[in-house]
């Protein structure tokens, strides 16, 4: 389709270039907004509905910006959106559909690399324009989709282990929560200093396969 993005991206402090710097931020701002509201949309559908809908749904990605899940952007190419609300209670089968909800935010992230990969065959074909910036856009997405299989809080795989911890350890669930991100951006800030290419090793393969398969 065209030639590749940085799969995944990491931001160069050092040698910024534009088009790959707004590809990365677009990116990271379509990431956050997909991730949160497919998260808050299907708790909703399945039954986790609010009387002031607009906490969860606010169609603004900076609404949406985590401090640390920003951090976690610039130091590893990918991060998470502030947590969205869920009331377990809510759901008719609470643990089940709670796993779910939190499995949406990544695949949301895909069908948003899905949609940015289908922008660039239209502008090649009707207007012949450079893909760059779209190509960033499906990079952080995918990336951000694959990274979730991390089982550390607040990413999904990390929120789908918590949801299966008994409420009786409600205050290991909250402690978890509280401390996950500070463990990822603390091993991001390590693997910058000193480069162990654990990802490399296990998650980038798939990231790339991913990126290929969605961009052609």
């Amino acid at each position: 389709m065209a030639s590749a993005a940085s799969v995944p991206y990491l931001f160069d402090f050092h040698n910024i270039q534009i088009e790959s710097l707004i590809g990365f931020i677009l990116g990271m701002l379509f990431s956050v907004l997909f991730n949160a509201e497919g998260q808050a949309y299907l708790a909703t559908v399945l039954g986790d509905r609010r009387e002031a809908p607009k906490d969860r749904f606010h169609f603004n990605a900076f609404l949406h910006l985590d401090i640390l899940g920003t951090a976690a952007f610039l130091l590893g190419g990918f991060g998470w959106p502030k947590q969205i609300s869920v009331e377990e209670k809510n759901f008719p089968h609470p643990k089940l559909y709670t796993i779910i909800t939190r499995l949406s935010g990544p695949l949301a992230n895909l069908l948003a690399a899905g949609i940015a990969a289908s922008m660039i065959s239209i502008l090649m074909a009707l207007m012949q324009l450079h893909p760059q910036i779209f190509l960033g856009v499906v990079a952080v997405n995918v990336t951000v989709a694959v990274y979730n299989l991390i089982p550390i809080p607040p990413l999904a795989a990390g929120n789908c282990l918590v949801a299966l911890l008994s409420d009786r350890l409600a205050p290991l669930k909250t402690k978890l929560q509280f401390i996950g991100p500070w463990v990822i951006v603390a091993f991001l800030v390590f693997e910058r200093l000193y480069p162990t290419g654990i990802f490399e090793g296990y998650l980038n393969p798939l990231v790339r396969t991913v990126y290929g398969f969605i961009t052609g």
